[in-house]
């Protein structure tokens, strides 16, 4: 198995393709799984990284408190191990918090930037509906099937749930393939309330390209359009219809979006 010791814990790390390196970074709650319509595709152009980060799936953790910086700062030391000095960096949801503050932390090794369905942050956070909230926070049977199945009701759109029903399935088994620890859970729940870059976001010196879909009732757009106007010189792509997991229902065109913008900073550089 690939890992390496970062920090004091073993991150178990997959990397595939050759070129410009590219490192995707997993929302709450989730490993290098979540990127199972990326990593091959984008890997045709570029060295994607992927990774579990601490103490989720295959990567070891410890039950004591860690925040958003702490895991830019594993993030760091991965890319280390492997040898690279920068990367493009995309982060999903609360993995884009820890885009955001590798890009702060680290801007020399930030090539480009891609946020994906995220937000800065601390009080101008605009949050989901209140029973959203309370479901996504919960660790009632976390790691069952019965659990995933609830939570893709609000990750993903009503037609899609209902049209891709093989690939919903998939879905579930590889969420539950993938077990997360309650401990883990309530620490990165912990981290994300902590999050606060919304004084901090306009320090980015990485080209940066802010997504998301209309339709995403876990962070609702107006949290990626308060960021594109704080980040200097960012790009806004908004996705019609698109829900908080997108990325997934419209792969192809998010994979798109990411490539071209990645080639096109890559030229620019």
């Amino acid at each position: 198995m690939p890992e390496a010791r970062i920090r004091g814990v073993r991150l178990y790390y997959e990397t595939r393709g050759t070129g410009e390196p590219l490192v995707l970074v997993p929302g709450f709650g989730n490993g290098l799984w979540i990127w199972f319509r990326q990593a091959e595709e984008l890997a045709r152009r570029f060295r994607v990284v992927t990774f579990d980060p601490r103490g989720v799936a295959r990567s070891e953790g410890r039950d004591e408190p860690f925040s958003t910086l702490d895991l830019a700062d594993d993030l760091a030391g991965l890319l280390g191990a492997l040898g690279l000095e920068s990367a493009h960096v995309v982060g999903a949801s609360f993995g884009g918090f820890v885009a955001q503050e590798f890009a702060l932390k680290f801007p020399e090794r930030t090539r480009s930037l891609v946020l994906a369905c995220t937000s800065y942050g601390g009080a101008g956070h605009v949050p989901p509906p209140a029973e959203t909230l309370a479901a996504i926070a919960s660790t009632k049977g976390l790691n069952t099937e019965e659990r995933v199945r609830e939570n893709l009701l609000l990750a993903f759109s009503p037609d899609y749930l209902a049209r891709e029903r093989a690939e919903v399935e998939r879905i579930t088994r590889l969420r539950a393939e993938n077990p997360v620890p309650e401990y883990v859970y309530q620490r990165q729940l912990q981290a994300a309330v902590g999050f606060d870059a919304s004084r901090r976001v306009a320090g980015i010196k990485a080209p940066t390209l802010v997504v998301t879909g209309d339709a995403d009732v876990i962070v609702p757009p107006e949290n990626s359009r308060n960021l594109a106007a704080a980040i200097p010189g960012a790009e806004l792509r908004t996705v019609s219809g698109g829900s908080h997991t997108f990325f997934i229902e419209r792969a192809a065109e998010f994979n798109r979006i990411v490539a071209d913008f990645v080639g096109r900073t890559k030229a620019e550089q």
